[in-house]
């Protein structure tokens, strides 16, 4: 039996409400909307005078010809019942003409035939004085509706524990018709680098069921785990679910599983637990898509199974980063097909949707190259190349989801070497992959990174959790355009929209999951559903702030990110200063700063416009509102000025174009770096050291030399092995003050700033040099040995 939708939050194993509320940190609005806050933005909201009072003598009702529409009306019942604490009865009764009115003092649901004007998701709301009346074309439009309805009452109905007592809830009068933009509006939970429980996974859809997002791709298999039971292949669970714990290490510093370690992190769902939630999804309706990741990502699966690889193994789960991807499946062995036939018969049977998902991703085809069973595959099938051996791969397991009656998606490397005939594309590495789709006449998912990626930074990473890297905060995902300018009006009817994903290398748990996705699922959920001429970022900014009361009641863990303060300088060299500007991403909020090292507070000095520092200054800001601090972090930044403020630096090596850290004059711009390599301040050497000589214009006495650098392993930066600082009077014959080792570890995975300092007597010196050891090469223990490493550096400064 189907279950009825609850439009309550479920709560993850162990999460009391109590305690999601206390780890929730609640933020007033800093400005309300014009109108009923609702996201996404419906088509069109007429807000009229009045409102409609939820009592006792409230009755919902649905025509007695239309089962469809129950399981939405008891859904809301129980969310009404919870918010106010009455008994409000759920009564059948004759079916009404078509337009007809609700009666008075109830809450309608009914379907209509709206189909050609509202398609099968969309809805028409009618609340009046009087009555309620949601009215569709089929219950997704019912469903949706009520969605709509639930914003419009207050955000207390989302406690998991209810309002008993509440009484009465009123509601207020507006005419909404809506209905969504695109087909495919989805989000992705990665559950194969992190495990996370069945429970979470029903809260995941909830979550994206309040922002009417119908599409959860599930991503159940990868290298570092195998997460769906397979009957005929117990060992995929048994063997590659499970992995060594290492759980306390950076990603991309986990050592490999050592002879006779205990595989003990881990998990995998039972095919019971699968229909579980494919059931509670369709309640919702949301479709699940479910991915099995191949020919590549998959050496959790050969781990089980290693014949199926090129090279036999032996292989173990990988507990962390694994790159190169080159352990794949070998599409010379018929048996790897036959395999993978049966897997994907039994992952067919159990999700009913006309989806599956092959991954087709990050493929290093070197085993290919060198596997004789591999190359007679190409020689009998006339493959000029790997790519070519690639793509006969996919065409054949798309003959193999052809027989189950699914369609194939895969990520846009499945274009490389020709795309099968009825494939879906979905374009991650930009849109260029989405657009050769759909030109070639394929269905697209656009997905880039740029806009789509939450596992990204939100905001500026030394006030975050740690991330892979990369940034994309909420007004990112809001500018998403599903469809490229590039396409014709034909061409862009191949789009059926847009999806977000969170990859969970360093997500870990449902809370850190939440803090990740939301708000940013809210402003992806106005971008696939809302009119693209009805885009506007002030008004999303305001009515997001109202959700955050919701996500607050139903002990969501929402990121406050959008109310950091960004401090941005620029150096005026000439002046001998640096400009300062504030501001939040979310417009409106009272920003107060200090400049003396103290945490600002509500009386502190009110932001009004840009000022200048003209000496070593600390600035320290917040927004509040109504004396309550937005955001639990305070932003930080100094700002250096010293004796070689301004003046270029002689280069004994040329700095990367890539990381210009802003010019020839970067490194006395008194514009110090932050824990994000890509924040513009930093200035990347690839491969060499760092020499630099500055002339400070005439004989100064000099008693202190600093450079910084920084170390993100994850991104092949490493701090040098030395600095060594010397001075000069003629610029000619250097003398050596200070060599300062490294301390930090070669192998530190914590993203790690690090102060290279000497201090010695006064010299009256006119030049200063500067010589930071790279370790040139990535050592062998990265998975980027032999690569380039780079240096990267923020400031000299001369006292």
């Amino acid at each position: 039996m189907v279950p009825k939708p609850s439009f309550r939050i479920s709560l993850a194993a162990g999460m009391g409400a109590a305690v999601l509320a206390a780890a929730c940190s609640t933020a007033p609005a800093v400005k309300a909307p014009a109108g009923p806050a609702v996201v996404p933005a419906p088509l069109s909201l007429a807000a009229r005078a009045g409102a409609f009072t939820v009592g006792p003598a409230t009755r919902l009702l649905v025509p007695e010809d239309q089962p469809g529409a129950v399981p939405v009306a008891a859904a809301l019942e129980d969310l009404l019942e919870r918010g106010t604490g009455l008994d409000l009865p759920l009564d059948t009764v004759p079916g009404a003409a078509a337009g007809s009115p609700a009666p008075a003092g109830t809450v309608v649901l009914r379907l209509e035939d709206l189909a050609a004007r509202l398609g099968p998701e969309g809805y028409l709301l009618d609340v009046s004085p009087d009555s309620l009346l949601v009215r569709a074309a089929a219950p997704a439009g019912l469903f949706y509706g009520v969605q709509t309805l639930r914003q419009l009452l207050p955000p207390s109905i989302e406690r998991p524990s209810g309002s008993p007592g509440a009484g009465p809830l009123t509601v207020p009068c507006v005419a909404v018709e809506d209905r969504p933009r695109f087909a495919w509006r989805g989000a992705l939970l990665d559950c194969a680098r992190h495990f996370f429980p069945k429970d979470f996974v029903l809260r995941w859809i909830d979550i994206l069921a309040l922002h009417k997002l119908n599409t959860f791709q599930w991503h159940l298999t990868d290298d570092q785990g195998w997460r769906v039971e397979i009957k005929k292949y117990p060992r995929l669970t048994e063997i590659g679910a499970w992995r060594v714990d290492r759980e306390n290490d950076h990603w991309n510093a986990r050592e490999p599983q050592r002879p006779g370690e205990a595989a003990t992190y881990g998990g995998f769902y039972t095919q019971d637990d699968i229909r579980e939630v494919v059931a509670y999804a369709a309640a919702r309706h949301i479709t699940v898509v479910p991915e099995i990741e191949m020919p590549g990502h998959a050496k959790a699966a050969l781990t089980a199974y290693p014949e199926l690889s090129c090279t036999g193994g032996p292989f173990t789960v990988p507990p962390g980063g694994y790159w190169p991807i080159t352990d794949v499946f070998c599409p010379g062995n018929d048996r790897t097909f036959a395999v993978l036939a049966d897997i994907l018969a039994e992952v067919a049977a159990l999700f009913p949707g006309p989806y599956i998902h092959i991954g087709g991703d990050e493929v290093d085809k070197a085993e290919w190259t060198r596997c004789p069973k591999c190359r007679a595959r190409m020689k009998a099938e006339k493959l000029a190349d790997v790519k070519e051996l690639q793509s006969y791969f996919v065409r054949r397991v798309e003959r193999i989801l052809d027989g189950l009656g699914k369609r194939l998606v895969g990520w846009d490397e499945i274009l490389e070497g020709g795309l099968a005939p009825g494939a879906t594309v979905m374009s991650w590495r930009g849109t260029e992959g989405g657009i050769a789709a759909a030109r070639a006449g394929h269905d697209v998912v656009m997905s880039p990174t740029s806009h789509c990626y939450i596992d990204y930074y939100q905001g500026p990473p030394a006030q975050e959790p740690l991330a892979i890297g990369g940034y994309v905060p909420l007004s990112k995902v809001y500018a998403f355009e599903p469809v490229p300018a590039e396409l014709t009006a034909d061409e862009a009817r191949r789009v059926l929209g847009g999806q977000a994903n969170l990859w969970t290398e360093y997500v870990g748990e449902g809370r850190h999951a939440e803090y990740m996705a939301l708000p940013r699922l809210a402003a992806l959920a106005e971008a696939v559903w809302s009119p693209k001429e009805a885009r506007d970022w002030a008004g999303f900014a305001a009515r997001v702030q109202e959700l955050f009361a919701r996500y607050d009641a139903a002990g969501l863990n929402a990121a406050r990110s959008a109310f950091l303060v960004a401090v941005g300088a620029g150096a005026e060299p000439k002046a001998r200063r640096i400009s300062v500007a504030l501001r939040t991403e979310i417009p409106g909020p009272d920003i107060r700063y200090t400049t003396d090292g103290r945490d600002p507070s509500p009386s502190s000095k009110r932001y009004r416009g840009s000022f200048a520092v003209r000496r070593t200054t600390e600035v320290r800001a917040a927004a509040f509102e109504a004396g309550t601090r937005l955001s639990p972090a305070v932003s930080a930044e100094t700002y250096v000025v010293h004796l070689a403020s301004g003046l270029r630096p002689v280069l004994g090596s040329p700095f990367s174009p890539k990381y210009d850290g802003g010019g020839e004059a970067a490194l006395t711009d008194g514009l110090l770096g932050t824990k994000d390599a890509a924040d513009g301040r930093w200035q990347g050497f690839e491969g060499v050291d760092l020499e630099a000589v500055v002339d400070l214009g005439k004989a100064r006495d000099v008693r202190g030399l600093t450079t910084r650098g920084l170390q993100n392993i994850n991104s092949w930066i490493f701090l040098p092995t030395a600095v060594e600082f010397a001075v000069s009077e003629d610029g000619r014959e250097f003398e050596t003050v200070a060599t300062v080792a490294n301390d930090v570890p070669e192998r530190e995975a914590a993203v790690t700033v690090k102060a290279f300092a000497a201090r010695f007597e006064p010299r009256r010196v006119r030049f200063v040099r500067v010589l930071a050891r790279s370790v040139g090469t990535v050592p062998d223990w990265h998975y980027g040995a032999g690569g380039k490493a780079w240096l990267f550096t923020d400031e000299i400064v001369v006292e």
